[in-house]
């Protein structure tokens, strides 16, 4: 770590220690830099705040080495309906129990499990300081980074950049005078969480995963993995949250579905569901990330996905920036995840507006219309997200586009092509465009540090990987491609329909980030 002015120099300096913060900084400790998170709180939260999340965000946990450790908290779930009061099924949504990462698409969890095993990893990161009980104050550009008062502290903090993952109430959007747009959905609800202590009669029966679209009362019925569950009912005002959250209230709402017997009522609180985007997601060496950048309703189960999101997209950005890549590649993630966020915003309001219909008529004419479409589609629906905006990537059909992960084999080991073959910026050849890349072209890619592997499955030749599952085949034989190249956050950098266009792709991501100044030494700042 450097120095200024005797004053400690961290690389990163991440504001917020839920799921995104610890996230963003497990992803940079990992990468080699000198991160210091600032988290307000004495005291990780404890509390679940998220529910959901999906095969993407699966795919983050398995790269920083958790994934195994949190299937036994988890529950793997199929489907989401949305019911009328009546309990006939107006939409339905499938999730694949292997979904298009490799994972499963749809994970049920209980917040605190996983925040306690992202913690554990970071706290084993000897290059990441947490700091608990330390409430930001004030932001200060420098020349050569950002200094951060802490209440109570004598010194500054100084980091080359700053990633603020401070939520809602972000105390750094604020701070720098961002602005949000706000899309005009505000609801009031009452969010009851339970822990169930039994499998008595009917405990199987719990509804996982179910919207209630009735207009005397919208419910919401989630799983929280295996041991947990929870009701969330829209109120009429938030005024009324004093009186409707008392316990023996709480329990009459949920009489339906889970008996006093078989549960403990471990929190009851009231929130405000919100749809707003920060105007800019960058100041000079601050970026906001997660809800400090974006709000949105809960309906699609993608608020911490999409905060996760961010993480990945930053993170590899600052890795690039820390080691001497241009800084304007850092104005790349708000083109990139904005427009992705706004579009989950609008569908989550959407489905938003289909549940809290309140007038009986038009919800009597939703219900006629709902349940027609569902006749007419013949099987359920499945949700699809859009790929990245204009950013770090070429021109070609597939840029942008989440790139799949499959089954394969190399070496003798078979497995996810992330566990198995390797994570980073990967660059996978059909083994059916012919010859290997050149010299000139091998060393460019080692160089960026590219990983180059080729599919040979289907004509095998003397080395390569073996797709087990297909996938790739597949991709391959749909987009008729010959090379593919993806980034560290799973999306597609580019594709070329012929070898000799491999050069130009990998010249677009050396553009990006190769060092444009001599790159500061891994875990140091730059010295002024």
């Amino acid at each position: 770590m450097s120095e200024r002015k005797g004053m400690p120099m961290y690389d990163v300096a991440v504001i917020g220690y839920g799921p995104v913060g610890m996230v963003t900084a497990a992803l940079l400790g990992q990468a080699g830099h000198d991160v210091i998170v600032l988290e307000r709180y004495p005291t990780l939260y404890n509390l679940p705040r998220a529910a959901i999340f999906d095969d993407e965000t699966m795919r983050t946990f398995d790269r920083l080495g958790l994934a195994q450790a949190l299937l036994p908290t988890l529950h793997v779930q199929r489907n989401y309906e949305w019911r009328n009061g009546a309990g006939e099924l107006l939409i339905e949504h499938d999730f694949a129990a292997v979904g298009g990462q490799g994972w499963a698409e749809w994970y049920m969890m209980y917040q605190p499990y996983l925040e306690d095993a992202l913690d554990g990893l970071v706290r084993g990161l000897g290059n990441v300081e947490i700091r608990m009980d330390s409430r930001v104050t004030a932001l200060h550009g420098t020349h050569d980074g950002v200094d951060i008062q802490v209440e109570g502290a004598d010194d500054v903090v100084s980091a080359r950049y700053v990633v603020a993952c401070d939520g809602g109430n972000s105390f750094t959007r604020a701070w720098l005078g961002v602005g949000q747009e706000d899309y005009g959905f505000s609801e009031p609800w009452m969010v009851c969480d339970f822990q169930l202590t039994g499998d008595g009669p009917g405990a199987a029966d719990i509804p996982k995963a179910r919207q209630v679209c009735d207009p005397e009362q919208p419910i919401s019925i989630i799983s929280l993995g295996p041991r947990h569950h929870r009701f969330s009912f829209m109120l009429d005002s938030a005024d009324s949250f004093p009186v409707e959250r008392e316990p023996d209230r709480v329990w009459a709402r949920v009489a339906a579905y889970v008996d006093r017997s078989r549960a403990d009522l471990i929190r009851v609180a009231t929130y405000t569901f919100r749809s707003l985007v920060a105007e800019h997601w960058r100041s000079g060496r601050v970026l906001l990330a997660g809800d400090a950048a974006h709000q949105m309703p809960p309906f699609l189960g993608q608020g911490m996905c999409s905060g996760i999101r961010d993480a990945q997209n930053l993170a590899f950005k600052l890795d690039a920036v820390l080691r001497g890549a241009d800084d304007a590649l850092l104005d790349t993630y708000q083109s990139e995840r904005e427009p992705h966020v706004r579009a989950i915003i609008a569908k989550g309001i959407e489905l938003g507006r289909v549940q809290t219909t309140r007038d009986p008529i038009a919800a009597a004419e939703r219900d006629a219309r709902l349940i027609a479409q569902r006749k007419a589609n013949g099987r359920p629906d499945k949700m699809r997200f859009p790929g990245l905006g204009p950013g770090l990537h070429d021109a070609s059909a597939q840029a942008g586009q989440l790139m799949p992960q499959g089954r394969v084999e190399s070496h003798g080991t078979e497995g996810l092509f992330d566990a198995v073959v390797g994570r980073g910026f990967v660059l996978l050849v059909d083994g059916l465009a012919g010859a290997s890349l050149d010299a000139p072209t091998a060393e460019l890619a080692g160089r960026l540090g590219v990983g180059v592997h080729h599919l040979t499955d289907r004509r095998l030749t003397a080395e390569g990987i073996t797709d087990v599952g297909g996938v790739y085949g597949r991709w391959f034989d749909e987009t008729d491609r010959a090379a593919v190249l993806w980034r560290p956050d799973f999306y597609i950098l580019g594709t070329v329909d012929a070898l000799s266009d491999v050069p130009a792709l990998l010249k677009t991501l050396a553009n990006a980030v190769e060092p444009v100044q001599a790159p500061a030494t891994l875990g140091e700042g730059i010295r002024p």
